[in-house]
């Protein structure tokens, strides 16, 4: 017999249907709470089926965002083999049934049949350090996100409140400039205090820098202020604004260098950040976000399934004597390898000359990204640098 048991997972809870063996459904569906005392009488179940069969069930559920998993690890931490399924996939076979009825139970009903119509693989358990850096690096682009657009939202208040004061240092998000402008945020504050203050001033947030630095930007300030076109500031408010997005700036600054850090030193650790750092435009952060997306290489027995993992795969489009001559990638993979893809061909090009040669070569041919994952995936399965392979 081939038992299997489907999961149909929502927030919180998810519908269970088992099968004993094709067209042999067991029992009735019922619901499932994420709570350690009905995990563990899911647990009793499987070993139920277990002792009817022979074997213990295969466990099929759907990968919903982080719905599933308390599910996963719990199934990973008892030794139970699963299958976690592209949504993509279990759509379209659920989209070909005649009956447009849908609910938790006949969805559950639904992954067990789909299971014995498809050749699955059980899902392969990820090692925690590469999660870790997934998770780290995923982190690092959400704050990321954040920090931009409280720089557009300090922006649109700085140019209320003392536009002129962009042209004051190179950098206008260094340390030294955002302490300057929370301290003196309008001309008014800058002119009061007068050059010699303000000299001082950035002696004090900038030590590191020389004294005739400091009274050069002094004097930068004071004739920014002088040039500002706001010399009254009229709205308290826009300083307060002002003020809090500096902090804001700050905060977000502290996380992405711990984050980097972080993820720096964890990347470290593996033998595969060097080898994909040794491919020219790759840089840490590039890297990082490469090999913890792609996660392990022995995942993929074959180049073409990563290509497909990275959604660059082109779609194909035919209908009778017709054959679509331009077909678009699928990017149904993950978005954040194909950006990061991306990225490595655009810089890779720029620095090293046979890299654009073959890059245009292979663009001429309409797949460059998909040959850049091939080449990505053959190194890191022979552990080889880039320049042994050149």
């Amino acid at each position: 017999m081939n038992p299997v048991v489907g999961l149909d997972v929502a927030k919180g809870e998810s519908q269970v249907q088992a099968f004993l063996d094709q067209s042999k459904p067991y029992g009735k569906s019922f619901s499932m709470k994420h709570i350690k005392e009905e995990l563990d009488h899911f647990l009793e179940f499987l070993k139920e089926i277990e002792e009817v069969t022979g074997q213990m069930p295969m466990v099929i559920l759907e990968s919903t965002g982080h719905d599933h998993s308390p599910v996963i690890q719990y199934l990973e931490e008892q030794g139970i083999p699963y299958i976690l399924l592209n949504p993509i996939i279990s759509y379209q076979a659920m989209k070909s049934s005649l009956r447009k009825v849908k609910t938790d139970a006949i969805d559950a009903y639904q992954l067990c049949v789909l299971y014995y119509k498809e050749d699955l693989e059980p899902h392969k358990i990820r090692g925690i350090q590469l999660l870790d850096l997934r998770n780290l690096s995923r982190q690092q682009e959400i704050v990321t996100n954040m920090y931009v657009e409280a720089k557009l939202q300090f922006h649109t208040i700085l140019d209320q409140v003392f536009p002129e004061y962009r042209k004051v240092f190179g950098d206008l998000y260094s340390r030294v400039s955002l302490l300057i402008l929370k301290e003196y945020p309008t001309s008014e504050a800058v002119l009061a205090a007068g050059e010699s203050k303000l000299a001082q001033s950035v002696i004090e947030f900038c030590p590191s820098r020389s004294g005739q630095w400091a009274w050069e930007k002094a004097k930068k300030i004071m004739d920014s202020a002088s040039r500002n076109p706001f010399q009254i500031n009229v709205y308290e408010s826009h300083v307060i604004n002002l003020r809090m997005y500096i902090e804001l700036l700050f905060h977000y600054q502290r996380h992405l260098s711990d984050l980097e850090d972080r993820i720096v030193s964890l990347a470290n650790e593996m033998e595969e950040y060097k080898i994909i750092q040794s491919i020219p435009g790759i840089g840490e952060k590039i890297a990082a976000t490469i090999i913890s997306e792609i996660g392990e290489i022995d995942r993929f027995n074959h180049p073409k399934k990563l290509v497909a993992f990275a959604g660059v795969d082109p779609s194909v489009h035919s209908s009778g004597k017709f054959t679509a001559t331009i077909n678009r990638i699928t990017k149904r993979g993950s978005s954040r390898l194909r950006h990061s893809l991306y990225l490595a061909v655009l810089c890779g090009c720029s620095r090293n000359k046979k890299l654009k040669v073959f890059y245009d070569k292979k663009k001429s041919e309409g797949k460059p990204a998909k040959v850049s994952i091939v080449a990505y995936a053959l190194l890191l399965k022979r552990k080889k640098m880039y320049l042994d392979l050149a």
